[in-house]
């Protein structure tokens, strides 16, 4: 914690925490032993311990996005707040904001209580300097009657009651001239034997680091007292009858708050509060079977889920429709559960970005984009907020015209490059077409840019690298675009003959979008279906297509031309170095294609024919597999047929640069 947002944000966790604790141990006061009681207290030890946050996740209620947008409310700063550590750290800078100086004021109540319960300690150990060795022999009668370890024995002045200081080396303290019944030295041997003096400094420490949120304290000193009242249960445990009823008595003369709560010190006398509280305990102290143990180990891992695993923001904040918020305070609040909800993979950054694209959204944007990024997105947001254009058309993403949301996106050729990253190619379809240019009956436009992404600190991040290109294309149902040569594609080519053999290779990625719809006609016209614009950051991809376009370009002596009267080439994916496959036979009377990336085919040739005569097309969908679907055939084995003889054995190889 190196600001207050972060202090804010490991307090909030551990609050939110404390609370299921609190209620689960209400629920369960009478029904599992103290030992539990106690234990069930290091659930929230492990919260305070873990940075809050950690690896995107949080506990029970999503508190990043409530304290980023009391951070941007409050401050205008953009950031995504980061605990890098459970303790309180000096800040990177003087303190120059309100917030700066607050978090000085709160280091320096952290050093405050520090100071306070070291001098306590101090003045503890300085009292102990002079004592004088005791006698061991009660001491040990007791240790030998119960089997409990003994260690060094003092007898001290001023001291209330008998109690263990020490974490390393501990020392058995008594009261110097009076009598210490044995249920004493009982109790505080076995706060010796479990090491007891440890979980209070532990518990102390957290009190220092938390001494401004009175929930966590209040938590602190109910820690302390189930701590007292398990040592209690075991007293308990060894004794018989009448000695308990002692015992309850010993407790009523020990209300002195004098050591009450020293770190690294054990004492019976736990103040007059908390020993009311024990008597009541011990009035209703009953044995607990042993089946008692697997119930209150399944209580606790069932605690454990969503305080240790806790979950992880999956949807963004949005009162678009029937919010009472302003619209200004609403896109904060918007902005900052986007920067809080992480891309996790590739497949949900690049849905989250073409989502963006349809629906011109800064927030959904903020949710691929960099940090850096941020402010600029949210400053973007406000001025469209001050036009009144909330939510849609609140990010410029550059598009010639505006998209049609109901179209969705289409993702192309994902190619991993350098490192962990990727780069591919999204686009939209435009409702219009962009300025200047006509619109035709039964085409559309497309529009498309090619992105980069990659992983930034701990989240999938998608970069625009350049301007968007914009090309005409036959309109055809569904949500990808196939058969648009303007489109990138890998191509492949070989010559022979004065022939250049040309494939055109494009892999479409899908993220399953579909959404079904049903409405009073479902009945008789079947569901509807449409495309959901919610981004899916922990999308996967679903299935991957490639579209295949195969053609033949005279590359020779134009005079030619009237001597070939068919073309044909038959195609087939080729690794490096493997032995050549077995191609069919094409003709203009037998052409097709196979899902494994074969194709063949012929066209017959008229007078004038041109330089490029199309062969044929053929492409494949399948479900994705990370391990196959962004490689590449190496190459391609390739039949030229000329006038329906075979000419040539080519071997087709990708051009350089890539998909273009």
């Amino acid at each position: 914690m190196r600001d207050l947002w972060g202090f804010f944000l490991q307090t909030l966790t551990a609050s939110g925490a404390a609370v299921l604790l609190l209620a689960a141990k209400g629920l369960f006061r009478d029904k599992l032993p103290p030992q539990w009681q106690f234990s069930v207290w290091g659930l929230l030890g492990a919260v305070l311990a873990v940075p809050a946050g950690l690896w995107g996740r949080y506990v029970l209620v999503d508190w990043p996005w409530l304290v980023e947008t009391a951070k941007t409310l409050l401050t205008g700063d953009y950031g995504l707040t980061r605990v890098t550590a459970p303790i309180p750290l000096l800040p990177a800078q003087l303190p120059q904001t309100p917030a700066q100086w607050l978090f000085c004021l709160y280091l320096a109540g952290v050093l405050g209580s520090l100071v306070r319960y070291g001098w306590a300690y101090f003045r503890l150990r300085a009292a102990l300097r002079q004592g004088i060795p005791a006698k061991q022999e009660q001491v040990e009668r007791v240790a030998v009657q119960y089997g409990l370890p003994v260690c060094r024995t003092v007898e001290v002045s001023g001291i209330p009651s008998a109690l263990v200081c020490g974490v390393l080396r501990p020392v058995l303290v008594l009261p110097a001239g009076q009598d210490v019944d044995d249920q004493v030295l009982l109790h505080e041997l076995l706060h010796l034997k479990q090491r007891d003096t440890l979980w209070g400094m532990v518990i102390c420490v957290f009190r220092c680091i938390h001494w401004c949120n009175p929930l966590l304290q209040y938590c602190a000193g109910r820690a302390a007292n189930d701590l007292e009242n398990r040592c209690d249960q075991r007293v308990l445990e060894r004794l018989e009858g009448e000695e308990r009823r002692e015992y309850g008595g010993l407790l009523l003369s020990m209300t002195n708050e004098k050591y009450a709560r020293v770190p690294g010190a054990s004492s019976m006398a736990n103040g007059g509060k908390n020993i009311r509280r024990r008597i009541e305990a011990i009035v209703r102290f009953k044995r607990y079977p042993a089946g008692m143990t697997l119930a209150a180990v399944c209580a606790a891992v069932l605690l454990s889920a969503p305080l240790l695993l806790g979950t992880q923001a999956r949807s963004v904040y949005n009162l678009y429709e029937g919010s009472r918020l302003p619209l200004g305070m609403e896109l904060q609040a918007a902005m900052a559960s986007a920067r809080t909800v992480r891309c996790t993979t590739l497949a949900g950054a690049l849905d989250t970005y073409g989502k963006a694209l349809v629906k011109q959204s800064c927030v959904y944007r903020a949710m691929c984009a960099p940090l850096e990024q941020q402010a600029a997105l949210g400053a973007e947001g406000m001025l469209a907020v001050q036009r009144s254009e909330w939510p849609e058309g609140s990010w410029n993403a550059g598009l010639p015209a505006a998209p049609d949301p109901q179209d969705g996106y289409f993702l192309y050729n994902v190619e991993p490059v350098d490192g962990d990253a990727y780069e591919a190619v999204v686009g939209v379809r435009l409702r219009y077409p962009p300025e200047g240019q006509p619109e035709k009956e039964h085409f559309v436009w497309l529009a498309w840019q090619t992105v980069r992404a990659e992983r930034q600190d701990g989240r999938w991040v998608v970069l625009p690298l350049g301007a968007f290109e914009t090309a005409e294309t036959a309109k055809v149902s569904g949500w990808v675009n196939w058969g648009c040569e303007a489109l990138p594609a890998y191509v492949y080519t070989a010559q022979a003959e004065g022939i250049r053999v040309e494939t055109r290779l494009q892999k479409g990625f899908e993220v399953d979008n579909t959404v079904q719809e049903t409405t009073d006609r479902s009945w008789f016209t079947g569901p509807s279906y449409r495309f959901d614009t919610v981004p899916k950051p922990d999308a996967r991809f679903s299935r991957v297509y490639w579209n295949q376009d195969t053609r033949c370009i005279d590359v020779g002596d134009a005079d030619r031309q009237e001597e070939l009267w068919e073309l044909g080439v038959s195609i087939a994916p080729m690794e490096a170095g493997a032995e050549r496959p077995e191609l069919r036979r094409p003709s203009s009377y037998s052409s097709g294609s196979s899902s494994s990336g074969a194709d063949w085919g012929g066209q017959q040739l008229g007078p004038g024919w041109g330089p490029e005569v199309w062969i044929g097309s053929g492409g494949s969908g399948r479900g994705y597999d990370k391990t196959t679907s962004f490689a590449l055939p190496d190459q391609y084995a390739a039949d030229l047929y000329l006038n329906g003889e075979k000419r040539a054995e080519l071997a087709l190889r990708m051009t350089e640069g890539g998909a273009q």
